[in-house]
């Protein structure tokens, strides 16, 4: 499959650059995945598309201020970091260094005149680096919330006045460097009015890494490898998917992380491949590293219906989405967004497929 083929041209003006004022003011299309009908409304109508015995299944995980700005030791040259993901030993972590040829192995960087610092210790693909600082635990979190920022999407430029914007109102678990999007939409009166209405909520977690937004440069979609992310599912959220597909519910997920999430626990369970070399813990929930990359031609077994945002082209979850809907179809779906003026990526406009 080419990867070309998910190639859609979007004007620059529509790429969002700061939120909705109210969160579920935000504007949301309808698409029926086998009819190819779409409807137009906002994100508040939703407990009008939601009935009671839908089981609505959103990520949880925290977006943690991954963004240090610090100095080469030896030269005082600003270093930035992007930290991905925590390493097993204490204080390493996984990171991005911009201008990485400048930082050599066993080099220092500084942070806050010396309260933080990190030597890099490890080369790995695609540019990645292997650093340690000199704080971990409870004590580095503290460090990180006072010396680190919130590491916003490249294409987005204005200054975000309230980081709490770019993180969903049931945000708990920390560990990612980037939020689960579609989520941004709901409010706690949203949440509860859908649970009035019969709708079963439950939360997973998937920490969202280079995974998620690394963009796919083969040509051949089958070539690309995405990048390991840590998840968690509940095996109460699990069972409670069965049985809401049992009774005639729907399962709806929010957003793309929660599929991976989903699909690869299922597949675990299952005793399947799970695409990351996931294990079941000692408390009984599905936990591990995921690389599950869903392309057409994926088999669905937890997923019935997704909220999601409008995603950049020859992206992976251009083609997860792709996976539910049919290319063709979906790329139809986003010529009607641009030409209806939809907002497009993380602070957009959302996409209801059902």
């Amino acid at each position: 499959m080419n990867t070309d083929e998910y190639w859609f041209s979007l004007p620059e003006h529509l790429i969002a650059q700061s939120p909705a004022p109210i969160r579920s003011d935000s504007r949301l299309m309808v698409l029926n995945k086998t009819t190819g009908v779409i409807e137009h409304g906002h994100f508040f109508d939703l407990p009008r598309l939601l009935r009671g015995g839908d089981l609505l299944i959103a990520n949880n995980s925290r977006v943690i201020p991954a963004r240090l700005i610090g100095v080469k030791e030896a030269t005082g040259a600003v270093i930035e970091l992007l930290l991905l993901r925590p390493l097993a030993a204490p204080g390493a972590w996984e990171a991005l260094l911009r201008p990485a040829k400048r930082v050599k192995l066993g080099q220092r960087i500084v942070f806050g005149g010396g309260e933080l610092w990190a030597v890099v210790t490890g080369a790995r693909e695609d540019g990645l680096r292997v650093v340690e600082f000199s704080a971990s635990g409870e004590v580095f979190d503290a460090l990180l919330e006072t010396l680190g920022r919130v590491p916003l999407p490249p294409y987005i430029t204005e200054h975000l006045g309230d980081p709490e914007r770019y993180q969903t109102v049931y945000a708990r678990e920390r560990g990612s460097v980037a939020a689960p999007t579609a989520g941004l939409h709901f409010t706690p009166e949203l949440l509860d009015r859908l649970r009035a209405d019969g709708v079963d909520i439950q939360y997973i977690t998937l920490h969202i890494g280079l995974g998620t937004f690394r963009p796919v440069q083969s040509e051949r979609i089958e070539e690309h490898r995405m990048h390991e992310e840590w998840y968690t599912v509940p095996k109460e959220t699990l069972a409670a998917a069965e049985e809401t597909k049992a009774r005639g519910g729907r399962v709806v997920c929010v957003g793309t992380t929660t599929v991976r999430a989903l699909e690869s626990a299922w597949l675990l369970q299952s005793g399947m491949d799970s695409g990351g070399g996931s294990l079941q813990n000692a408390g009984g929930d599905y936990s591990g590293y995921t690389d599950i990359f869903i392309v057409p031609g994926f088999p669905f077994r937890v997923t019935d219906a997704l909220i999601t945002n409008f995603h950049l082209p020859r992206s992976t979850l251009l083609m997860l989405v792709s996976a539910l809907v049919g290319r063709e179809r979906l790329l139809r779906a986003y010529e009607t967004a641009v030409a209806q003026g939809y907002r497009f990526y993380s602070f957009g406009d959302a996409m209801f497929i059902v």
